[in-house]
């Protein structure tokens, strides 16, 4: 048989959890849940570090940025798998499968860098305080942000560019959303330099900012243990730890999903994974950064009484 255009697979139809109506139900309010977490977390993060010049500084400028890729992640895909939830054969069509693909790979991408950015601006803040504005100045940051997004945004275009064109009317997504691998199994023209190439940018974007945020953050629990007052200590090892778990559930479930061997399908635990990373993570990230620390909440009652006087 002659392999078809793509153009004869103008949408997808996304299979999700709709051969468990009662898991889905569960999940849907689970995922409404944790968006609304994420939404409301992550949209106040970055509207108090804008409004407040005392969080005008390089720790809360990537923590803004972080913020910001949360925040268009979640709505990238989020929103519609909650729609989809209630639709018996959900679609998308081909131009909104590759944006939706695409926006998400770069965004995570992005983040796997800024995480290890921000782990070297918290060693540089705690290990080396009285240089800190030196190493950490304005210039330094925007070029640590240029970096952060341009390697991922060259990969992503490169994933673009390798993608397969034929899909022999194959156009059954066995997951909630457009993802990458889900993607290529649909095809019937070779992949298997996309597959290599996906394999080897995760492994590049995933492993040495990891192995980074490690070896950063025990060089940072050394300098924690020379800390006099045991209430001190225990505060920074507690904001450590807690960095640190989100930080390995979010690059450790990107390692199994794109690292690890994969099936012919994509079964149900790839797609809690996806999910994972791509909407958890998302909701941890604000309430472990920012939304403990007392800066941003001074911030926060600042502009409520800012509001409340108004």
């Amino acid at each position: 048989m002659t392999p078809t255009n793509e153009t004869v697979v103008t949408e997808f139809i996304l299979i999700g959890l709709s051969d468990q109506p009662r898991a889905q139900i569960t999940f849907f309010w689970l995922l409404l849940m944790v968006y609304f977490i994420s939404l409301l977390g992550n949209g106040l993060i970055i509207i108090l570090i804008i409004v407040d010049l005392q969080l005008h500084t390089p720790m809360y400028f990537f923590i803004c940025f972080l913020s910001l890729i949360d925040f268009i992640l979640i709505n990238n895909v989020v929103p519609e798998v909650l729609i989809n939830c209630f639709i018996y054969k959900p679609t998308i069509s081909f131009s909104r499968c590759l944006s939706q693909m695409y926006l998400g790979l770069l965004l995570v991408s992005t983040e796997c860098v800024v995480l290890a950015v921000m782990a070297y601006d918290r060693f540089v803040a705690i290990c080396k305080p009285l240089h800190y504005m030196q190493v950490m100045n304005w210039r330094v940051c925007v070029c640590l942000m240029a970096v952060s997004v341009g390697f991922p945004s060259l990969t992503t275009l490169t994933n673009a560019l390798l993608r397969p064109t034929n899909f022999c009317a194959q156009y059954v997504i066995n997951h909630f959303v457009c993802e990458l691998q889900s993607f290529l199994k649909l095809a019937c023209s070779d992949t298997q330099i996309s597959e290599i190439f996906m394999q080897v940018v995760t492994f590049t974007l995933v492993i040495p900012p990891f192995g980074f945020i490690v070896m950063t953050y025990g060089k940072i629990g050394h300098a924690i243990l020379h800390i006099h007052s045991s209430q001190g200590r225990r505060k920074a090892f507690s904001t450590c730890s807690s960095h640190l778990a989100v930080v390995s559930v979010f690059y450790g479930t990107i390692m199994i999903m794109y690292l690890m061997p994969q099936g012919k399908t994509i079964s149900n635990k790839e797609k809690i994974l996806s999910v994972i990373y791509g909407a958890l993570t998302p909701m941890l990230n604000p309430i472990i950064y920012s939304l403990k620390n007392k800066d941003v909440k001074e911030a926060f009652w600042k502009l409520i009484g800012q509001k409340m006087a108004g």
